[in-house]
């Protein structure tokens, strides 16, 4: 029996912490006055500890076959390091609060993603089904408390992020432990398969397209409050995306029965070089806003479904949580974080619109690596 309901309430709760972290903590910060610098150098260690982390989970969880236990202590390890953010708003402090909290929750994803894929086995094409209430936790999350912080002190973000830590707690002890793929001896290497030109491409692209969202994640929502939009727009603004992300997720079935895995990935980086340059340039207009938020379903939805697919059929067996760890690792960790710095050090001295007009040329540099570097014909071609 697929365990649906389980993986998908940890998936609920999992985004739902991104729903209330990544939009609204940026501007917490910024109301303790920390510099733009600062605030991108925070938020980057959850990129740069989804670089160090999950391989080095991944890697235990392998030599001891104890998937789920590392996910429950993840759970627990997170919720003490966000703890400290309320009694201390020292830079020293709450860098100690973040790397902590980065650490230990950024080994959590990869082996769920795994252990979902373990569950449902000949049924994967039900990822999407399982996956979707993660973006329903992003949104009743991002909605309810951007529509509370017009009415609520800033601060309320600590004790709302804190509540949804504690879910992830809870879901992470009745998600059942899955049963490890067998060995294949057929199976190439890791080394080998790391090798292969279109993999190659596959991971860079991948690393430039988290580094093409590093301003959004960041920056985002100081952007619409700095351009006169309510907390309560800001909330629906992020929404917007992510239903457009669900809509996706949907039709993904019948997408890939039409597309190539690679079509979509083209056709997401495409995407992603007009929504930046849209809301670098098109802050003034909702209309411009709304449709560049509307690509987010291309951007992140059909992308990341497509990645992970890829990624799942390339590395087979028990290279499968290696492949994982790595897909996250260099591109939400890495690429976010180059993103994410870089962008921090050009919103004050360059401005928003070339920030994310950089952004736009990460996206651009992965649509042409992609293009001219994954030409060999494979099973996701």
């Amino acid at each position: 029996m697929i365990p649906y309901w389980r993986l998908s309430a940890y998936y609920f709760f999992y985004f739902a912490f991104i729903g209330a972290f990544s939009p609204y903590f940026a501007l917490y910060l910024q109301s303790i006055a920390l510099s733009a610098a600062d605030i991108a150098l925070l938020m980057s260690l959850m990129q740069l500890m989804r670089v160090l982390a999950p391989n080095l989970w991944g890697w235990l969880a392998e030599r001891l076959g104890l998937r789920i236990a590392i996910v429950r202590l993840s759970a627990l390890a997170s919720l003490a390091g966000f703890s400290v953010f309320f009694i201390t708003t020292d830079f020293g402090g709450l860098f100690a609060a973040m790397a902590l909290m980065a650490f230990f929750w950024s080994a959590a994803l990869p082996l769920i993603e795994g252990l979902a894929f373990a569950h449902l086995g000949e049924a994967s094409h039900r990822y999407g089904s399982i996956r979707v209430w993660g973006s329903v936790g992003f949104i009743v999350a991002v909605l309810a408390l951007g529509h509370s912080l017009d009415h609520l002190p800033i601060k309320a973000v600590l004790w709302v992020t804190a509540t949804i830590l504690g879910g992830i707690v809870l879901c992470s002890f009745v998600v059942p432990e899955a049963p490890r793929p067998p060995a294949q001896s057929a199976t190439a290497s890791f080394g080998d398969t790391l090798r292969r030109p279109e993999v190659q491409a596959l991971f860079g692209a991948c690393f430039l397209m988290s580094a093409a969202h590093g301003a959004l994640y960041v920056f985002y929502s100081i952007f619409l409050v700095d351009h006169g939009y309510d907390k309560a727009l800001v909330g629906w603004m992020w929404a917007l995306g992510v239903l457009a992300e669900i809509a996706v997720f949907m039709l993904m079935p019948r997408i890939t029965q039409r597309f190539s895995l690679r079509a979509i990935l083209l056709f997401s980086f495409a995407c992603a070089v007009a929504r930046f340059l849209m809301i670098g340039w098109g802050a003034g207009s909702l209309v411009v806003l709304l449709a560049a938020q509307v690509l987010h379903g291309a951007t992140f939805g059909a992308y990341h479904a497509a990645a992970i697919a890829v990624v799942n059929q390339w590395f087979p067996g028990r290279l499968q949580s290696h492949g994982q760890a790595l897909y996250g690792s260099l591109s939400f960790g890495a690429g976010g974080m180059l993103g994410g710095l870089l962008s921090g050090y050009t919103w004050e001295s360059l401005g928003a619109a070339w920030t994310y007009t950089m952004g736009s040329g990460f996206a651009l540099a992965g649509l042409l690596w992609l293009l001219f570097g994954w030409r060999r014909m494979s099973d996701a071609d």
